[in-house]
């Protein structure tokens, strides 16, 4: 068994962050835990503005090395992208392996991915990712190491060299694009049959995996980790008689890194393409208004915005506070409260689905 790589994480608040650091740490802890390594210290700073060298000031580095001097830890994750210079520049000062939150994530992805679309997809991201960071990491540092970083469909023999990785890209990109047209086959056959299909969107972990396994017997893997789902599952499904179609989509996430959102944008349009938006939202965090805004912002990114959608708030068997889901069923319209673990809540789930669809 591989060994678990010991992290220590930084996160600076800046002046016009629109979310709490700690939330955003809250959810670096977790992206850490899906990637399988872990969290042993955290480390936080308050600024005006990034140092343009190191990103954090020049004594919250003294703060870190004396950190690093009395933890045993393999690699400092920063919660923010990095620039390829501050990436080198703290590698050389630390001597121990720098990797930022668009790094992680692509890491996640790329041992989630199963599918031959979603493994060129990842490789694609961490291509792009790589061209434009090449200068980064320092060749004493290379990551011949192992663990976050290096993993993923794009690892072998990844030539520092721009002329190779343009040419992987463009082959990628038409690979991905032969698999959509497939899929637009599939949607115009669709759509001429005038099968209807809802898809299921929202924040990763909100339990859509879980919600399409109780609606349709799918045997959806289900894990509590971000991103447990990654390739886009549908299945077939009885409302009222008819069949429609169910799509479990990828999870979004705030600070989605674009180019996740550019290399699954094909994938992606299943959703786009979808007659109904079922927005899964974790009832019981928290945070779940950040992670709705995180969500719609995304979708309207995606220029998703005319499909039907409902608010499906899971998970009501961990929530107690009778006010905030009153709130939320005032701010939130149409909304519908469920557990897709225990099925309460689903016959209204599926009354309002049928109407949305026209049944």
């Amino acid at each position: 068994m591989e060994k678990k790589e010991k992290a220590i994480l930084v996160g600076v608040k800046f002046k016009n962050d629109l979310l709490p650091l700690s939330e955003s740490l809250e959810e670096l802890k977790r992206l850490v835990y899906s990637s399988g390594a872990e969290t042993i210290a955290v480390l936080t700073q308050t600024k005006e503005r990034p140092d343009s060298k190191y990103f954090i000031g020049s004594g919250k580095l003294k703060e870190l090395q004396e950190l690093l001097q009395g933890e045993n830890a393999d690699l400092v994750i920063f919660d923010h992208e990095l620039s390829p210079s501050q990436a080198r520049n703290l590698e050389e000062e630390l001597r121990i392996k720098i990797v930022d939150r668009t790094e992680l994530i692509l890491d996640i992805f790329a041992q989630h991915a199963h599918t031959a679309e979603g493994r060129l997809q990842v490789e694609l991201a961490q291509l792009d990712f790589m061209q434009t960071h090449l200068v980064g990491h320092g060749v004493a540092l290379s990551r011949l190491g192992g663990g976050i970083g290096t993993r993923g469909p794009g690892e072998t023999k990844l030539e520092t060299d721009r002329r190779i990785i343009r040419k992987r890209i463009s082959l990628l990109k038409k690979e991905i694009e032969k698999l959509g047209k497939k899929r637009e086959v599939l949607r115009t056959r669709r759509k001429a049959s005038d099968l209807k299909v809802a898809a299921l969107v929202g924040y990763t972990n909100s339990g859509k995996s879980t919600l399409l396994n109780t609606l349709t017997d799918a045997k959806v893997l289900t894990q509590d980790k971000l991103f447990a789902t990654l390739d886009p599952v549908t299945r077939r499904f009885y409302l009222d008689g008819k069949t429609i179609l169910i799509t479990d989509t990828v999870g979004f996430i705030q600070k989605l890194p674009h180019q996740l959102v550019d290399a699954f944008k094909s994938t992606l349009e299943e959703t786009i393409e979808a007659d109904l938006l079922l927005n899964v939202v974790d009832v019981s965090s928290s945070y779940a208004e950040h992670q709705i805004e995180a969500v719609n912002r995304i979708l309207s990114e995606l220029n998703v915005v005319a499909t039907p959608m409902v608010y499906v708030f899971n998970k009501i068997d961990k929530e107690s506070d009778e006010c905030k889901l009153r709130e939320l069923a005032a701010k939130y319209k149409p909304a519908v409260f469920i557990s897709a673990l225990n099925g309460k809540g689903l016959d209204d789930l599926l009354k309002i689905a049928s109407n949305r669809l026209g049944h």
